[in-house]
Protein backbone atom coordinates (compact mmCIF):
# COMPACT_ATOMS: atom_id res chain seq x y z
CA UNK A 1 0.00 0.00 0.00
CA UNK A 2 1.43 3.68 -1.45
CA UNK A 3 0.81 6.24 1.04
CA UNK A 4 2.02 9.95 1.01
CA UNK A 5 3.62 10.42 4.65
CA UNK A 6 1.46 10.66 7.06
CA UNK A 7 1.60 11.64 10.82
CA UNK A 8 -0.62 9.34 12.99
CA UNK A 9 -0.98 9.94 17.18
CA UNK A 10 -2.01 6.83 18.60
CA UNK A 11 -3.63 7.48 22.50
CA UNK A 12 -3.69 4.38 24.63
CA UNK A 13 -2.67 3.36 28.08
CA UNK A 14 -2.04 -0.29 27.13
CA UNK A 15 1.67 -0.75 26.44
CA UNK A 16 1.49 -4.37 24.61
CA UNK A 17 -1.65 -2.91 22.48
CA UNK A 18 0.74 0.36 21.72
CA UNK A 19 3.73 -2.05 20.80
CA UNK A 20 1.55 -4.22 18.21
CA UNK A 21 0.32 -1.39 17.02
CA UNK A 22 3.22 0.56 16.08
CA UNK A 23 4.44 -2.91 14.58
CA UNK A 24 1.22 -2.68 12.12
CA UNK A 25 2.17 0.38 11.24
CA UNK A 26 5.63 -0.17 10.67
CA UNK A 27 4.91 -3.19 8.32
CA UNK A 28 1.88 -1.39 6.42
CA UNK A 29 4.44 1.72 5.56
CA UNK A 30 7.73 3.40 6.26
CA UNK A 31 5.69 6.53 4.91
CA UNK A 32 3.86 6.78 7.97
CA UNK A 33 4.89 8.28 11.44
CA UNK A 34 3.10 7.15 14.71
CA UNK A 35 3.11 9.25 17.78
CA UNK A 36 1.95 7.51 20.89
CA UNK A 37 0.63 8.96 24.18
CA UNK A 38 -0.58 7.17 26.95
CA UNK A 39 -3.26 9.03 28.60
CA UNK A 40 -6.04 11.02 27.55
CA UNK A 41 -4.23 14.57 29.69
CA UNK A 42 -0.95 13.86 27.36
CA UNK A 43 -3.15 13.56 24.45
CA UNK A 44 -4.50 16.94 24.75
CA UNK A 45 -1.10 18.69 25.93
CA UNK A 46 0.21 17.39 22.96
CA UNK A 47 -2.27 18.58 20.40
CA UNK A 48 -2.54 21.83 22.24
CA UNK A 49 1.25 22.96 22.27
CA UNK A 50 1.79 21.47 18.30
CA UNK A 51 1.34 24.33 15.95
CA UNK A 52 3.07 22.48 12.97
CA UNK A 53 2.85 18.51 13.45
CA UNK A 54 -0.28 18.05 14.03
CA UNK A 55 -1.49 14.70 13.39
CA UNK A 56 -3.73 13.43 10.29
CA UNK A 57 -5.62 11.08 11.92
CA UNK A 58 -5.94 10.21 15.85
CA UNK A 59 -6.75 6.82 17.27
CA UNK A 60 -8.51 6.86 19.84
CA UNK A 61 -8.44 4.20 23.10
CA UNK A 62 -12.17 5.14 25.18
CA UNK A 63 -10.49 3.71 28.60
CA UNK A 64 -7.67 5.57 29.52
CA UNK A 65 -6.73 7.15 32.96
CA UNK A 66 -6.59 10.58 34.04
CA UNK A 67 -9.47 11.21 30.86
CA UNK A 68 -11.17 9.45 28.79
CA UNK A 69 -11.23 8.98 25.04
CA UNK A 70 -14.51 10.28 24.86
CA UNK A 71 -13.52 13.51 27.33
CA UNK A 72 -10.71 13.97 24.87
CA UNK A 73 -12.91 13.73 21.66
CA UNK A 74 -15.78 16.03 22.71
CA UNK A 75 -12.89 18.74 23.25
CA UNK A 76 -11.28 17.92 20.01
CA UNK A 77 -14.29 18.32 18.41
CA UNK A 78 -15.15 21.86 19.96
CA UNK A 79 -11.59 23.60 19.35
CA UNK A 80 -11.51 25.08 16.29
CA UNK A 81 -7.82 24.50 15.80
CA UNK A 82 -8.73 20.61 15.96
CA UNK A 83 -11.57 19.92 15.01
CA UNK A 84 -10.74 18.77 11.59
CA UNK A 85 -8.74 16.03 12.73
CA UNK A 86 -9.97 13.07 11.56
CA UNK A 87 -10.85 10.45 15.18
CA UNK A 88 -10.59 6.70 14.49
CA UNK A 89 -11.68 5.06 18.19
CA UNK A 90 -9.75 2.07 18.96
CA UNK A 91 -11.42 0.15 21.43
CA UNK A 92 -11.48 -3.38 23.26
CA UNK A 93 -15.56 -3.05 23.65
CA UNK A 94 -17.97 -2.67 20.55
CA UNK A 95 -20.95 -1.07 23.06
CA UNK A 96 -23.71 -0.09 20.30
CA UNK A 97 -24.88 2.63 22.24
CA UNK A 98 -21.35 3.63 22.88
CA UNK A 99 -20.70 3.49 18.78
CA UNK A 100 -23.76 5.45 18.18
CA UNK A 101 -23.02 8.18 20.40
CA UNK A 102 -19.38 8.01 18.83
CA UNK A 103 -20.54 8.65 15.57
CA UNK A 104 -23.09 11.46 17.02
CA UNK A 105 -19.84 13.47 17.96
CA UNK A 106 -17.89 13.07 15.25
CA UNK A 107 -15.60 9.99 14.44
CA UNK A 108 -14.36 8.77 11.57
CA UNK A 109 -14.24 5.14 12.06
CA UNK A 110 -14.75 2.22 15.16
CA UNK A 111 -12.75 -0.24 15.40
CA UNK A 112 -12.81 -2.51 18.14
CA UNK A 113 -9.18 -4.00 18.73
CA UNK A 114 -8.58 -7.37 17.56
CA UNK A 115 -6.76 -10.30 19.36
CA UNK A 116 -4.46 -11.47 16.87
CA UNK A 117 -1.67 -9.11 14.90
CA UNK A 118 -2.33 -9.79 11.17
CA UNK A 119 -5.71 -8.69 12.15
CA UNK A 120 -4.85 -5.59 13.94
CA UNK A 121 -2.60 -4.67 11.01
CA UNK A 122 -5.43 -5.71 8.59
CA UNK A 123 -7.61 -2.91 10.63
CA UNK A 124 -5.43 -0.41 10.12
CA UNK A 125 -4.79 -0.75 7.03
CA UNK A 126 -8.34 -0.36 6.21
CA UNK A 127 -8.48 2.94 8.18
CA UNK A 128 -6.00 4.05 6.03
CA UNK A 129 -7.21 3.19 2.72
CA UNK A 130 -10.91 4.64 4.01
CA UNK A 131 -8.90 7.99 4.78
CA UNK A 132 -7.14 8.12 1.53
CA UNK A 133 -9.58 6.46 -0.80
CA UNK A 134 -11.54 9.91 -2.64
CA UNK A 135 -14.08 7.97 -3.91
CA UNK A 136 -15.64 6.93 0.02
CA UNK A 137 -17.75 9.65 1.28
CA UNK A 138 -15.66 11.21 4.42
CA UNK A 139 -17.66 9.88 6.98
CA UNK A 140 -20.97 7.68 6.80
CA UNK A 141 -22.46 5.36 9.04
CA UNK A 142 -22.19 1.99 6.52
CA UNK A 143 -18.55 2.19 6.89
CA UNK A 144 -18.13 3.52 10.34
CA UNK A 145 -17.20 0.21 11.90
CA UNK A 146 -13.71 -1.36 10.51
CA UNK A 147 -13.38 -5.26 10.92
CA UNK A 148 -10.60 -7.58 9.84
Amino acid sequence: MELQKLHLMLADDDSDDCEFFQEAVDEISEKCNLTIVNNGVELMKFLESETANLPHIIFLDLNMPRKSGMECMAEIKASARLDHIPIIVYSTSLDQAVVNELYQLGALHYIQKPAEFTSIKKVIEKALILFKDAKLPSRSKEHFIIQP
